[in-house]
């Protein structure tokens, strides 16, 4: 389970990923757009003024990716496709730089889980699609028992295990966004490069997302096509990234910086770690 827990996190850091191939410049439409922007005389007009006036796409994405590494927490939702797990994986969870999250995890028609991170446990509720979908190649037998035990009920299990760190590491703002902050800064490519066919970055206008305004940056590498949607009030934060290229989906970033409150979950919980302790 703690390998498709991971595949949640692929959205996120395809985004790093996709400005990555993109940070040795520019293309000849976005330098334009820069130039066009930086001589541009005011308007008379009421409309605000454009925040990322004469910048590149690609420095807008590094002043969306700092903005977005230095929240202190943020709330992400939505899918990409996963080969591994043969349909879509949902995701809609709030984390915290404190290893702190709570949310649900879904994984296409095959049902999902509910988990809640607070302190050093990691607590989580599987619904019997899941359970039933995670366990098929055990027998009947063996699957119904589990599906008795755990379906609709909480578990709970220490973050700092062997067997939960991967899915511990979900719950860490940090590791989600891990090496984003090199993000359209330039990272390894040489000074001055410019960016190939294959590779480039323009902006696309403006758009709403979920009510805030942003601005659109469209990627492309290679086959693969991204779109980022970067907050054009207030700080610079990421609000959407779409992909249209392998791995497809969308992923959507709120409530940056709202604290998280995480709290252990009522009623009886059920210790994985010490009924596996029974069971050596």
């Amino acid at each position: 389970m703690s390998r498709k827990a991971l595949t949640a996190l692929v959205l996120a850091t395809a985004t790093a990923a996709a400005l990555t191939a993109c940070q040795s410049g520019t293309s000849g439409q976005d330098a334009k757009a820069g130039k066009s922007g930086s001589t541009a005389k005011p308007s008379k007009s009421t409309k605000p003024a454009d925040p990322f006036a004469g910048l590149s796409a690609l420095e807008i994405a590094d002043r969306s990716m700092k903005a977005t590494t230095g929240a202190s927490s943020v709330h992400l939702r939505g899918d990409v496709e996963d080969e591994d797990a043969g349909g879509r994986i949902h995701v809609d969870m709030a984390l915290s730089t404190k290893n702190e999250c709570r949310g649900t995890f879904g994984m296409g028609s095959s049902g999902g889980m509910e988990m809640i991170k607070a302190g050093d446990t990691i607590y989580m509720k599987y619904d019997e699609a899941f359970l039933r979908e995670q366990s098929k190649t055990e027998s009947k037998e063996t699957v119904d028992e589990m599906v008795a035990m755990l379906g609709g009920k909480w578990a709970k299990t220490s973050a700092t295990g062997a067997d939960s760190e991967d899915i511990a590491g979900f719950c860490d703002l940090d590791t989600v966004l891990e090496g984003a902050e090199d993000v359209g800064s330039g990272g390894s490519a040489s000074p001055g490069a410019t960016a190939t066919a294959a590779s480039s970055a323009t902006r696309a206008g403006t758009a709403q997302v979920d009510g805030a305004k942003a601005v659109v940056l469209k990627l492309k590498d290679g086959k693969d096509r991204y779109t980022l949607y970067v907050a054009a009030e207030g700080k610079p934060y990421l609000l959407r990234m779409v992909s249209t290229g392998k791995d497809t989906g969308t992923l959507t970033f709120g409530d940056y910086d709202k604290p998280l409150s995480v709290r252990k979950p009522p009623g009886k919980i059920l210790d994985l770690d010490a009924l596996g302790a029974q069971n050596t």
